[in-house]
C-alpha cells in the first residue's frame, strides 16, 4: 500500500512538472508556429494518438447517448477551442509564468458553477480560499502591465473561465459513471482540436513547418498532453483529490523556474509573494472535508 501510495505521489509530481513545462513549451512554439494553428495541431494530434488506446480498451464500440455526445462537444469547445485558444493566443504578449498563474485561478470559477449548477455549497475554508485568492492575485499584479498586457490578461482570463465549464461537466458526467475516462479525454480533445485546427487553418493561413516546430508539436501532443492525462488519471486511483490537487497548484513554481531557465523570464519578490499566496488560497478552496 505505502508503495503503490509512493508511486501515485510520483505521478502526481511528474503531472505537475509536465503542465508546468507546458507554457514554456507553448512560448517556444510560437516562434514556428501561430498560436491557434499550434493549438489545433498539439490537441488534435493528442486525439489521434488516444485512438489507439480507445480501440484497444474497447471505447470505440462504446455506445454513448445523444445527450452524452452534447456534453463531451462542449466540453471539448471550452477546454480546447476557447479554452486553451486564448491560451495560446494570449502567450504571445504574456510571460509563460504570467499564464501558469492566471490558469492556476481555475479552481475559483469551477466552485462558483458548481454553487450555481451542481448544488455544492461551499464550506468556511473554501470561502477563505477564495478570498486570499484574490488578495494574492491582486498583489501579482500590483506592479501593472504593459502596452498589450491588459488585452492578454483579459482574453486569458475568458479562456480560464471557459475551462471552468469543461471541469464541471466533466464532474457531472463523472457523476454518472457511463462515460469511461478516456472516452472523457480523448473525445473532447477530437472536437475542441479539431475546430481549433480548422479556425487556424482558414483564419491565420499556411504555414511551414520546420523540424523544431514538429517537435515542438509532438512533445506538447505526447508528453504534455496524452502521457499527462494518464499519469494524472492513475495518480486520481490512489490519491485524494484534494491531495492531487494541492500537488497540481505548485505548476506555476515549475513554470517560474524553467521559464527563468529556458526563457530568462523573472519575477519580482511581490509577485512571487503573490504567486505563493493565490496557491495557497486555491488549496484550501480544493478542501471538502
Amino acid at each position: 500500500m505505502r508503495s503503490s501510495r509512493s508511486l501515485a505521489l510520483t505521478e502526481g509530481v511528474l503531472t505537475t512538472v509536465i503542465w508546468a513545462s507546458s507554457f514554456v513549451f507553448i512560448k517556444m512554439g510560437l516562434a514556428y508556429l501561430k498560436p491557434i494553428t499550434l493549438a489545433g495541431m498539439r490537441y488534435f494530434t493528442a486525439f489521434l494518438l488516444l485512438l489507439p488506446i480507445m480501440a484497444y480498451r474497447g471505447d470505440l464500440k462504446r455506445p454513448l447517448a445523444r445527450d452524452q455526445w452534447i456534453i463531451l462537444f462542449v466540453m471539448g469547445l471550452c477546454a480546447y477551442t476557447i479554452g486553451n485558444g486564448a491560451l495560446f493566443w494570449g502567450l504571445r504578449y504574456l510571460p509563460a509564468v504570467t499564464g501558469s498563474f492566471l490558469f492556476s485561478l481555475l479552481p475559483l470559477p469551477v466552485v462558483l458553477l458548481g454553487i450555481v449548477w451542481l448544488k455544492e455549497k461551499p464550506n468556511p475554508w473554501q470561502v477563505a480560499g477564495f478570498l486570499v485568492a484574490l488578495a494574492g492575485s491582486g498583489v501579482f499584479f500590483y506592479r501593472g502591465l504593459s502596452a498589450r498586457e491588459p488585452l492578454a490578461v483579459g482574453v486569458v482570463s475568458m479562456g480560464v473561465l471557459a475551462f471552468s465549464f469543461y471541469g464541471v461537466f466533466s464532474r457531472r458526467l463523472a457523476r454518472q459513471g457511463d462515460v469511461s475516462i478516456t472516452q472523457m479525454t480523448a473525445i473532447p480533445l477530437g472536437f475542441g482540436g479539431g475546430i481549433l485546427l480548422l479556425i487556424g487553418l482558414l483564419g491565420e493561413g499556411a504555414f511551414t513547418l520546420s523540424l523544431p516546430g514538429i517537435a515542438v508539436v509532438l512533445w506538447l501532443a505526447v508528453v504534455n498532453t496524452v502521457v499527462a492525462y494518464l499519469l494524472f488519471y492513475r495518480s486520481l486511483r490512489v490519491l485524494a483529490a484534494f491531495e492531487l490537487h494541492v500537488i497540481l497548484n505548485l505548476s506555476p513554481i515549475g513554470t517560474f523556474g524553467l521559464a527563468a531557465l529556458m526563457l530568462g523570464e523573472r519575477l519580482t519578490t511581490i509577485q512571487i509573494g503573490g504567486m505563493i499566496t493565490v496557491m495557497a488560497g486555491v488549496s484550501l478552496v480544493q478542501w471538502r472535508r
